[in-house]
C-alpha cells in the first residue's frame, strides 16, 4: 500500500511513512547531531528495529487528517530528507493550555542548508491553517541556531523562553 500524501510543495512530497523508510529513519535518528535537539532527554535511536516501531507509532498518529508526523520526500530524487510534524503540544504543567499546536522538523544532515526544513514547515503551517487551526507554535532549544533561523525564515513571532512544554527551557515562536 502506498503511503498517503498529506501535501506537496514545489520540491517536496509530505506523506505518511512507508515500511521501506526504516533504513532512512534509523540513519536520521541514530545521529547525535540530529537527536541532540529532540525531547527532554535527548538520545540517539539505538537500533534498526526501533525505526520500525517508530514508523508504526507515527503512522498510528497520522490517522487524523490534520495532525501528524510525516516523511518529507524530495520529488527530484525520491529520498526522504527528514520529518515534519504538526501535533498538539503537551498540556503545560500549570494546566493553562489552550490546545496549542506545534510545527517541528528533523532532517538528515545531507539535507541541511537547502531550505527543505523551511519549505516543509511552511507547508505544514499552511495545511494547519487550512484545517482551521488558529495559531501554530514552534519550540526550539536556545542553542539550536539552525532551527531558530528556520523560525525566522517562516516569519514566526518570537515569544521568548518558556518551560511550559517538554520539561525543558525552550525558545517559543508563534504564527
Amino acid at each position: 500500500m502506498d503511503p498517503q500524501v498529506v501535501f506537496e510543495t514545489d520540491r517536496l512530497v509530505v506523506r505518511d511513512w512507508a515500511d521501506s523508510d526504516g533504513d532512512r529513519v534509523f540513519d536520521i535518528y541514530r545521529r547525535w547531531e540530529v537527536s541532540r535537539w529532540l525531547g527532554a532527554d535527548p538520545r540517539v535511536m539505538a537500533d534498526r528495529d526501533a525505526a520500525e516501531r517508530v514508523i508504526d507509532r507515527w503512522n498510528e498518529r497520522n490517522q487524523d487528517t490534520v495532525y501528524g508526523i510525516w516523511a518529507v520526500e524530495e520529488k527530484a530524487s525520491g529520498t526522504v530528507a527528514g520529518t515534519v510534524l504538526l501535533v498538539p503540544l503537551p498540556e503545560p504543567t500549570d494546566a493553562s493550555g489552550k490546545g496549542e499546536v506545534e510545527v517541528g522538523w528533523h532532517f538528515h544532515p545531507d539535507a541541511w542548508g537547502r531550505g527543505l526544513a523551511t519549505e516543509s514547515a511552511r507547508g505544514a503551517i499552511t495545511h494547519g491553517f487550512r484545517s482551521g487551526i488558529g495559531e501554530i507554535y514552534a519550540v526550539v532549544r536556545p542553542d539550536n541556531a539552525a532551527s531558530l533561523a528556520v523560525c525566522g525564515r517562516l516569519g514566526m513571532r518570537a515569544l521568548g523562553r518558556t518551560s511550559r512544554w517538554y520539561g525543558s527551557e525552550l525558545e517559543s515562536f508563534v504564527t
